[in-house]
């Protein structure tokens, strides 16, 4: 008689791969597919410091990354998931500015000085940590309401 062994319960795991497909596949049906596309691709430095006009440079102060991180992510190295979190909050805040602003006049706008911030930069205040006051001013011009 040929005996079969089974995997006791403990030992079966899923494995990343498949919980991601699985989180993907679930995803995909509920937000469609071209959301899944943009999510899985990444996050492309490239792309946004062309469309927002900002060079390599001034993507590593907003970020606070280093040079060597973004270089490779400019190569198209893919970052981690937490780090590709934060990169999507300071991409949601450009998102913002551009339905304000034109795309190409972000980039320099980050380098003026703004009475808006006590007559520094918006880089400078996103480099301090303080985007709440970029969301803050973001809202104030969206409703017209004074701060």
């Amino acid at each position: 008689m040929k005996k079969v062994l089974h995997p006791s319960p403990r030992r079966i795991s899923v494995k990343p791969s498949n919980g991601r497909a699985r989180l993907h596949a679930q995803a995909r049906a509920f937000l469609g597919t071209a959301a899944i596309v943009g999510a899985v691709r990444g996050f492309a430095v490239k792309d946004f410091c062309q469309n927002y006009a900002v060079t390599q440079d001034t993507f590593t102060r907003l970020t606070g990354f280093s040079p060597r991180a973004v270089a490779h992510w400019a190569g198209g190295r893919k970052p981690s998931i937490s780090t590709e979190r934060r990169l999507t909050e300071m991409k949601r805040i450009f998102e913002a500015l551009e339905k304000l602003v034109a795309k190409a006049a972000i980039g320099p706008w980050l380098k003026e000085s703004n009475m808006a911030f006590d007559g520094s930069t918006p880089l400078q205040v996103i480099e301090r940590g303080e985007t709440d006051r970029i969301w803050r001013m973001i809202y104030e011009l969206q409703s017209g309401e004074p701060g």
